[in-house]
């Protein structure tokens, strides 16, 4: 593996959901954690999973919002669908499901672009 892809891996991703209540994803939060890191092949624990309190006005649907470095097209496609799979069953059918794609270098860490970060001093500060 090298340093870029390994820094990459231990930095993302972030999974946002809105619409849910807290005991849900508790209870659902494993479950989605290892389904996501076994389908995009990333250890489970750098897997970042939040509920994000808005206050909706009007006709605003749960939504889960996953932050990452891009993938192959496909890939997103079935992160998505089984993302769905197991929304809807537990009775989340419209779950609207979105992607923000990250560039390491514009994502940083201690004031510097990832890639740029040497990987020994990454690895000890985490």
């Amino acid at each position: 593996m090298s340093k870029t892809t390994l820094k990459k891996e231990t930095t993302m991703p972030f999974l946002r959901f809105q619409g849910f209540t807290q005991p849900f994803l508790k209870s659902v939060a494993s479950e989605i954690i290892a389904e996501f890191a076994h389908m995009i092949h990333i250890p489970e624990q750098i897997v970042k999973l939040s509920l994000d309190h808005a206050e909706n006005i009007a006709n605003v649907p749960p939504t889960l919002e996953i932050s990452m470095f891009p993938r192959s097209q496909d890939k997103h496609d079935a992160v998505a669908s089984a993302m769905h799979s197991l929304l809807s069953k537990y009775g989340f059918h419209q779950v609207h499901i979105y992607f923000i794609l990250l560039s390491p270098s514009l994502y940083y860490k201690e004031g510097k672009p990832l890639i740029t970060i040497p990987e020994a001093t990454y690895l000890e500060s985490h």
